[in-house]
């Protein structure tokens, strides 16, 4: 099987490359800078240079392509119109490409659970419910989703919640914060999450391609096991204890009600602005952190593509941490 892969220079993006190699499937990569692109090379990728916005780079990216993993995606953005431009106009393009080349490739999107909006405590979510994103960011995937599901090809649509694995810049945040034994936390601390580890996420998007019974649906992909956000800074702590990155002792959590998380937030996106760059800690992001649940159950995934995640959270961040301390970060 022939792959495009858009965002393959990204966390993502990486994992999933090396995971249709390893397939056997050969791999195509639309790339923005070929500097990043130096690992694809020696994968032995064809790379495209391009971006979403260059009708000839993308005809020539889906000129052979029998499936269309789109991950790139904009995850920071200085208004709406510029998350919409990212997350809906790039799929849009890249779309209308697809359908133009030769064949009738799958379609699989990589949203996200903001897309799909929070879910109650006890209640993670499977998919077909109405969709309530709570910011900018989530609107604008779900925007991309819309145009997913009117185009004329056979799409799959799947929402990770929190990723994270080596190559990781997001949660390793979190882990820097942890190791200074003192973590603030949005809200009481009781807001549930569900999570996927990197490789794990790009065994489940090759999985959902090679199944039929995927076609046209929407999946939550992450592994079972929810935990609280004061669980979740526990975890890590252990996480870095196991692995002697860290000589932790206890981690201390403070919790933050909304108006003071909030005006952190508003601080941190004024200094973004004032930089001249993006930040996703911003205000509109509050809608996000205190909701009471961010849970996805992978389920219909299972039944319908055999897969698992194979990593729980104990063991997937041990082998984070270890990387992180074994490549510099910590």
């Amino acid at each position: 099987m022939k792959a495009l892969v858009t965002g393959a220079t990204g966390f993502v993006g990486s994992h999933l490359v090396e995971a249709l190699v390893e397939a056997g499937m050969t791999v195509t990569a639309l790339v923005r800078s070929p500097l990043k692109a130096a690992r694809l090379q020696q994968l032995g990728v064809r790379r495209v240079a391009g971006d979403l916005d260059d009708h000839a780079a993308l005809a020539e990216a889906t000129r052979e392509a029998e499936v269309v993993f789109h991950v790139a995606g904009l995850v920071s953005a200085r208004n709406e119109a510029e998350f919409l431009h990212g997350n809906r106009d790039g799929v849009r393009h890249l779309l209308q490409a697809a359908r133009q080349a030769s064949g009738r490739p799958r379609f699989v999107l990589v949203s996200s659970m903001a897309a799909g909006g929070p879910a109650s405590r006890g209640r993670p979510l499977t998919g077909p419910e109405p969709p309530q994103p709570v910011t900018a960011y989530g609107r604008s995937k779900l925007a991309g989703e819309d145009v997913v599901r009117a185009a004329a090809l056979p799409w799959t649509i799947v929402r990770p919640p929190m990723v994270y694995g080596p190559g990781d810049t997001e949660v390793l945040k979190l882990f820097r914060v942890v190791r200074t034994g003192f973590a603030p936390l949005f809200g009481d601390g009781t807001q549930e999450l569900t999570a996927v580890f990197g490789p794990d996420l790009a065994a489940g998007l090759l999985s959902v391609a090679r199944s039929e019974a995927t076609i046209g649906r929407t999946y939550y992909a992450c592994h079972p096991e929810i935990v609280t956000s004061r669980a979740l800074v526990h975890l890590v702590a252990d996480a870095l204890r196991s692995t002697g990155v860290s000589r932790l002792g206890r981690v201390r959590t403070v919790g933050l009600p909304g108006w003071l998380g909030r005006s952190l937030l508003a601080v941190t996106e004024s200094a973004a602005r004032l930089s001249g760059g993006t930040t996703i800690l911003t205000r509109d992001k509050a809608n996000e952190f205190f909701q009471p649940a961010w849970t996805g159950d992978p389920e219909p995934l299972f039944l319908d593509a055999g897969w698992r995640a194979a990593h729980d959270l104990r063991a997937g961040l041990a082998i984070t941490a270890r990387w992180y301390g074994d490549q510099g970060w910590l």
